[in-house]
């Protein structure tokens, strides 16, 4: 072939036309790294979905189809004649649920190690299946199965029974609303990550949970069949706040290890029964659920799975909405079961775009008595493979399958394999729904490369000494404890009147309890979760003969509420109760929320109520260890003290006792509504009308402090001057409980400009994020400047003025209040080109055609100066020593460029420097790439010998 001849003897393709070929190669390979990098949308898939796209082409029908199913199995037995080898090894599900009522635990004792074992054999069950080759029924051939690793989940939600699954050997963690009554996400991130790192190293690698539900109506009932403690507060912001930082939390004590399920989607807070026993409704139209229930999901979705504050998938409840779609008659299916509200919700941003970056979609448990009553209330036509089918095609990506019996069935193994054959053969026959299952397992196995980027047994199974660790972080807790605690009434002004001392030492004291007892299985002993002297336990151990001798263990006695009922009932043998509580001085309670199969839990209203004659005269103290709202006004009125513990994990009970004997003043709030004192959550969160809003002037652009001085002092900041941009933003804005305000809480800055009958007031209306609001504005002319701002129903703000007068720069002052005019200065509205809002927004397009036009100007200047130095590097150099210049000039002009735009410390000073900074840059680099072409040239004429030689050139040519 000729390149500079023709057919008719010129001369063939000489060396430097080799040459040519290469270099022309070689500047186009420098032109594609001359265009911007994408952006991070339009970002390859991950390496995780890489290797999960791999996989999934090699996997039979069978074992796509299994991954789909997240099981559960009775007792500890995994040999190979029990159900749950069988589903593992023929069938392949992705995964297992271990349960207390399933009796997968022992206990008391040992229930850490055996947990761990069990997990352990579970995942070796896997592994050797997938190593031995074995006959495929379908088609009769020996296959050998992928090893895909087992997700091994849990629901392990704080304060022991009935919200943990295990409670012996881990760290008793606390409730959610001990949490959220703290009121710091940093200690919600410290909760997390012992849940983590714990159950890390059980082997687990799938946790059900946080719960991300919004408690905004307490249920006051007796019925106590609400979310209660489980939930972390009823404000919105708030419960999006505590899981993300719980979220974080668990991805980091857990290494990345165990994958995350907020549930439960899209929030059952508001339902009117329990969701596990019955389809629960909750009345409120999709916009109501953006504010609410959906607001909290909307928080832990900003990021996509992956994040460590990303959930990486959610638990979808069976929870029915009536007027979803905007008519308060109509009623939805089931949230999980109906394909267009399940479509329609998870379209919504940015939940939408967290669900397309690979969200995993989990169903509830499709073997409740709720799913079994919805399809048949009479409960005796239930067909799991009807129930399994209509929950996939609603959108759910794993099937969460608990006690999934069929009426025609025998037993829960012969219903999941029936449902799994079914599931494969309308994969053979139907196109979509076999496009379907494999979007969903692809899902589920980018998740499981996301936990174990090498699918070996190795790197599954964790090491042994982690097991040390487990059951050690009690320090975590009691912080939660101390920071929880709430004085719920009377207030702390009065308490120290009606209560000015500890208990004395010779002081009679009764403890009733609300006893709560529990098994870790149906064969294990039974455990007292709440002893009836749990409470005088502490007391004795914190303040007894071994502990100072604050009080005199003889003067103290403990009984349990059933042995109050029985003696409000007119029991002639508690004559020992009876003395105990006429002679004591102080009567405490230690309550739970009331339960529909324990009367006894009344037994604190019923003394109230029918024998106030027996409390006269002495002090009457509640520690409520559940949620704060079940008494109503008229109990609380007839307490001494009324506090708020929230959970009854041990360091619950000391910290109790401590606020008793006042050695610890209570400094938690309670994150939901409480009637029964008149704490409203909305009021509690709006900012505090007590304070001094503070106000900062600054350039735009300052990245200076925001002040969070609750008592703002004088300040004074750069001088403006006419045709000016300032930034004016608020310090932190407090709630009445001293916490920042929510996200969205509404502040209205004022600006008045003028002086006399011309002053002109402006009032620009933007809200709070992170417990600060901001807006901008432009100085027009030269005339005194006032700025203040409000955020019912606080009122008063620092004063910032601006005096500039003749065109000359002027100083900021701010300074106190001074009391609001009687009259009102002339209002308008504000232009939004005059005054626009700070309120931080996407990257805007003007940024996004400077990002362009940097780009244009870098790549004129690199190339510019590279052909400049090939031009006049020809006059002195062989050509091919001049490309080399060229070429070693524009690789390093452009090396200089993105690392401009991509190291993040060199892009934030760019950003600043602007288009000037990105020439010097590129203009640096073009200059280090010249003189290492020039060093190559002089030093390396060895080398340049030998990669001639190996492109096939030679001095002959």
């Amino acid at each position: 072939m000729s390149i500079l001849g023709n057919s008719e003897g010129q001369p063939k393709a000489s060396g430097w036309g080799k040459r040519w070929i290469w270099l022309l190669v070689l500047f186009a390979m420098l032109g594609i790294l001359s265009f911007p990098a994408p952006s991070r949308a339009q970002a390859p898939s991950s390496e995780a979905e890489a290797r999960a796209r791999e996989l999934l082409a090699q996997l039979t029908p069978e074992e796509k189809i299994g991954q789909l199913f997240l099981v559960t199995f009775q007792g500890r037995d995994v040999g190979p004649n029990t159900p749950i080898y069988t589903l593992i090894t023929r069938y392949h599900v992705g995964g297992v649920v271990l349960s207390a009522a399933n009796d997968n635990f022992v206990g008391p004792d040992g229930t850490v190690a055996q947990t761990a074992d069990l997990i352990r054999n579970l995942q070796q069950v896997e592994w050797e299946a997938s190593q031995t080759p074995t006959i495929d029924p379908r088609t009769g051939q020996s296959v050998r199965w992928a090893y895909i690793p087992l997700l091994m989940g849990i629901s392990q939600e704080g304060d022991l029974y009935p919200n943990d699954q295990i409670f012996n050997g881990m760290t008793p963690l606390p409730s959610a609303m001990a949490i959220g009554a703290t009121w710091k996400p940093t200690l919600a991130e410290q909760v997390g990550q012992v849940l983590g790192k714990e159950l890390y190293a059980l082997g687990f690698n799938l946790y059900l949970g946080p719960s991300l539900d919004v408690l905004d109506v307490p249920n006051l009932g007796m019925s106590g069949e609400d979310l209660g403690t489980r939930t972390f507060g009823g404000d919105p912001y708030w419960v999006g706040e505590m899981g993300k930082a719980f979220i974080r939390g668990v991805h980091a004590g857990s290494n990345g290890r165990i994958a995350v399920i907020a549930k439960h989607f899209p929030g059952q807070g508001s339902s009117d029964r329990s969701p596990e026993e019955e389809v629960a409704t909750v009345r409120k139209s999709l916009e109501q659920l953006k504010q609410i229930e959906l607001a909290p999901f909307f928080a832990v979705t900003q990021a996509l799975p992956g994040d460590p504050i990303a959930p990486d998938g959610v638990l979808v409840s069976h929870i029915r909405y009536q007027g979803f779609q905007g008519n308060i008659r109509a009623s939805t299916r089931p949230i999980s079961l109906d394909a267009t509200a399940l479509e329609q919700l998870l379209r919504l941003d940015p939940i939408g775009n967290w669900y397309r970056g690979g969200g995993l979609v989990i169903s509830d448990n499709l073997g409740s008595n709720a799913v079994k009553r919805f399809f048949d209330p009479t409960g005796q036509n239930f067909d799991p493979r009807l129930v399994a089918r209509t929950a996939f095609l609603a959108g759910n990506d794993l099937l969460y399958v608990n006690n999934f019996v069929g009426s025609a069935d025998a037993n829960s193994l012969d219903a999941l394999t029936k449902t799994l054959d079914s599931f494969v053969q309308k994969y053979l026959e139907d196109a979509a729904f076999a496009e379907r299952v494999d979007a969903s397992v692809l899902r589920i196995l980018t998740l499981k490369y996301r936990l174990y980027p090498s699918f070996t047994i190795e790197d599954v199974l964790p090491e042994p000494i982690a097991l040390n660790e487990v059951g050690r972080s009690q320090s975590v807790v009691f912080e939660v404890a101390r920071q929880s605690v709430t004085l719920l009434s009377p207030d702390a002004a009065e308490l120290s009147d009606t209560l000015p001392r500890p208990p004395a030492p010779r002081e009679g004291m009764i403890f009733f309890t609300d006893v709560q007892n529990a098994r870790q299985c149906s064969t294990c002993s039974e455990q007292a979760i709440f002893s009836v002297d749990g409470l005088k336990k502490a007391v004795v151990r914190l303040y007894g003969p071994q502990a100072g001798g604050q009080i005199n263990e003889a003067y103290l006695s403990a009984y349990s509420f059933q042995d109050l009922t029985a003696y409000l009932n007119g029991g002639q043998e508690m004559t020992a109760l009876d003395n105990n509580l006429r002679q004591a001085e102080w009567v405490v309670f230690s309550i739970l929320n009331p339960r529909r199969d324990h009367p006894e839990a009344d037994a604190l209203r019923r003394l109230l109520t029918e024998r106030p004659d027996l409390i006269r005269n002495k002090r009457v103290i509640v520690f409520a260890f559940n949620a704060p709202y079940y008494l109503d006004a008229t109990d609380v009125s007839k307490l001494t003290a009324y506090y708020g513990v929230y959970s009854k994990a041990p360091p619950f009970l000391d910290m109790a006792a401590r606020v008793l004997f006042q050695e610890v003043v209570p400094v938690g709030a309670p994150p939901v509504s409480v009637p029964g004192i008149g704490y409203d959550l909305i009021t509690a969160t709006s900012p505090d009308p007590t304070q001094v809003i503070p106000i900062l002037v600054e350039p735009v652009g300052s990245e200076g402090a925001v002040s969070s001085q609750a008592t703002p002092q004088s300040t004074e900041v750069p001088a403006f001057k006419v045709g000016d941009v300032i930034l004016i933003r608020t310090g932190l804005i407090y709630d009445h409980n001293r916490n920042p305000v929510p996200d969205g809480t509404v502040v209205r800055f004022m600006i008045t400009a003028g002086v006399g009958e011309k002053r002109i007031q402006q009032q620009v209306e933007t809200v709070t994020n992170q417990g600060v609001a901001q807006t901008t504005y432009k100085i027009a002319e030269a005339v005194p400047i006032e700025i203040r701002a409000v955020s019912d129903p606080a009122l008063l703000s620092q004063i910032v003025t601006i005096n500039i007068t003749n065109g000359q720069e002027a100083a900021v002052t701010a300074v106190l209040p001074t009391p609001i005019p009687s009259q009102t200065p002339e209002t308008r509205a504000t232009p939004t080109n005059e005054l626009p809002t700070s309120t931080p927004q996407p990257e805007s397009t003007e940024d996004q055609g400077a990002s362009v036009g940097m780009w244009l100007v870098s790549v004129f200047v690199v190339w510019g100066v590279g052909m400049g130095v090939g031009g006049l590097a020809a006059r002195v150099v062989p050509i091919r020593l001049a490309f080399q210049q060229a070429m070693f000039t524009i690789i390093g002009g452009m090396i200089a460029y993105l690392a401009s735009v991509v190291l993040p410390s060199a892009k934030n000073g760019m950003g600043q420097a602007g288009i000037v900074g990105i020439v010097i840059a590129v203009l640096l680099g073009c200059g280090i790439g010249w003189g290492l072409s020039r060093l190559w040239q002089i030093t390396g004429g060895y080398l340049r010998s030998r990669l001639e030689r190996w492109l096939g050139v030679n001095e002959s040519e």
